[in-house]
C-alpha cells in the first residue's frame, strides 16, 4: 500500500495533485489547461483558483476547460473527449496546452499520452496529475515544474538576472514576498529574470537555464533546483529568505555563490531592521494569546525571536492574534505581521 494514502500520513491532507499542478499551469498567461476528467474536477479547482485570483487582486478567471467526462466516457474511455476538447482549444491558438489528469481517466487506463502526441499545430504538454493513486497538492506542484523546466532550451552561457523557482501562487502576499526578495536583490545590484511559474508566457518559461542563480520559494522544491544545477549548472538557493535574521543569511548566501560583496548590503539591512523594530516600541510589553501548539512550531522560531526583541509575553487572556501559515519573507514580512498584532492589541 502507498504511504502517502495512509490515514497516519499528513500528506493526504494537503490537498489534492491536480490543485497543486494547476497553482502552476494557472501562472503562463498564454496557456490554457485542459483537464481530462469529469467537470466537477475543474469547477472545484476554477472556483478556488478564482477565489484566490480576486483576492489578490486579479479577478480574471483562470484559463481552464474541462474535458467533461461523463458516465459513457469512464465506460467506454474518455480518449475522444480529450482530442475534441484539444481541437476545439487549439482553435484558439494559445501559447501552450497543458493536459492534466484526474484520478478517474488514470483509472480507467485513457492513453491521454498518445492522445496529446498528435498534431495541434500549438504545443501540447500533458502532466499525470491523479490524485488518490498515491499524490498530494506539493507532488503536483512538485511535477508541474519538474516537467517545465525539462522543456527549456539550451543555453550557451548564463545571463546576469536571477530566477526565482516555485512561488506560491495561491499564498495572498505572494506579490508582497516576491517584492522582499527582489528588493533583496537589488541591494547586490541584481534584478529577477523570470518568475517561474509566475506571471510568465510559455516562450520564456523555455530560458529558465539563462539564469546566474535560481531562488526556490521554500526547501522541500529542491528536487527542481539540483535538476537545473546538473542540467546548466545554475547554483541555488533552497529558500526565500525567512524573518529578519534570514534576511542577512540571504544576502550572504546570495553574495556567496556568485562572488559579490556583500558587506554594505548587509549593514544597510541591519539598520532597517532596526528602525522597523523600533517603530514597534509601543508594543514592548504587550501580552498575546496565540494557540501553544502553533507556537512551539519549528516554522514559528523567528517569530517567537522578534516577541522575545519587544518583549512580547503569551498569556492565554491576551489579545487574541493568529500566526501565518507560511513564516513571515525578510524583514517586510515581520513588518507586516507587527502591524496586523498592533491593529489587534490597539482594537
Amino acid at each position: 500500500m502507498n504511504s502517502k494514502t495512509l490515514h497516519s500520513s499528513s500528506q493526504r491532507y494537503e490537498g489534492c495533485t491536480l490543485t497543486g499542478a494547476l497553482s502552476i499551469t494557472s501562472g503562463v498567461e498564454d496557456a490554457v489547461t485542459v483537464v481530462h476528467g469529469p467537470e466537477g474536477c475543474a469547477h472545484h479547482n476554477v472556483s478556488l483558483l478564482h477565489a484566490v485570483m480576486a483576492e489578490q487582486g486579479r479577478p480574471a478567471l483562470p484559463r481552464i476547460v474541462p474535458t467533461g467526462l461523463t458516465e459513457e466516457g469512464v465506460i467506454f474511455g474518455g480518449e475522444e473527449d480529450l482530442a475534441a476538447a484539444l481541437r476545439a482549444v487549439a482553435s484558439r491558438k494559445p501559447g501552450v496546452i497543458f493536459v492534466l489528469t484526474t484520478c478517474i481517466t488514470e483509472t480507467i487506463g485513457d492513453d491521454a499520452a498518445s492522445v496529446c502526441s498528435e498534431d495541434y499545430g500549438v504545443p501540447v504538454v500533458m502532466l499525470p496529475t491523479a490524485g488518490f493513486l498515491g499524490g498530494c497538492f506539493s507532488d503536483g506542484l512538485n511535477e508541474a515544474l519538474m516537467t517545465l523546466a525539462g522543456l527549456a532550451d539550451p543555453v550557451e552561457e548564463a545571463g546576469e538576472t536571477v530566477t526565482i523557482i516555485g512561488e506560491k501562487n495561491l499564498e495572498y502576499e505572494v506579490e508582497e514576498n516576491f517584492a522582499e526578495v527582489e528588493r533583496l536583490l537589488a541591494s547586490l545590484g541584481l534584478e529577477v529574470g523570470l518568475r517561474f511559474v509566475r506571471d510568465a508566457r510559455y516562450a520564456d518559461l523555455k530560458q529558465i537555464g539563462a539564469g546566474r542563480l535560481n531562488i526556490l520559494r521554500e526547501p522541500p522544491l529542491a528536487p527542481v533546483g539540483e535538476a537545473l544545477k546538473e542540467r546548466f549548472g545554475t547554483p541555488y538557493i533552497s529558500s526565500f529568505p525567512i524573518s529578519l535574521e534570514g534576511s542577512t543569511a540571504f544576502l550572504e548566501e546570495v553574495g556567496a555563490l556568485l562572488d559579490l560583496q556583500t558587506e554594505a548590503a548587509v549593514r544597510q539591512e541591519e539598520k532597517r531592521q532596526q528602525a522597523m523594530m523600533d517603530s514597534f516600541a509601543d508594543l514592548r510589553g504587550s501580552v498575546f494569546s496565540i494557540d501553544p501548539m502553533t507556537f512551539k512550531a519549528l516554522e514559528c522560531t523567528p517569530v517567537r525571536r522578534v516577541m522575545e526583541a519587544l518583549d512580547l509575553q503569551v498569556d492565554a487572556d491576551g489579545a487574541g492574534v493568529s500566526l501565518p501559515y507560511s513564516p513571515p519573507v525578510g524583514t517586510a514580512g515581520i513588518r507586516r505581521l507587527l502591524h496586523r498584532w498592533r491593529r489587534r492589541v490597539h482594537a
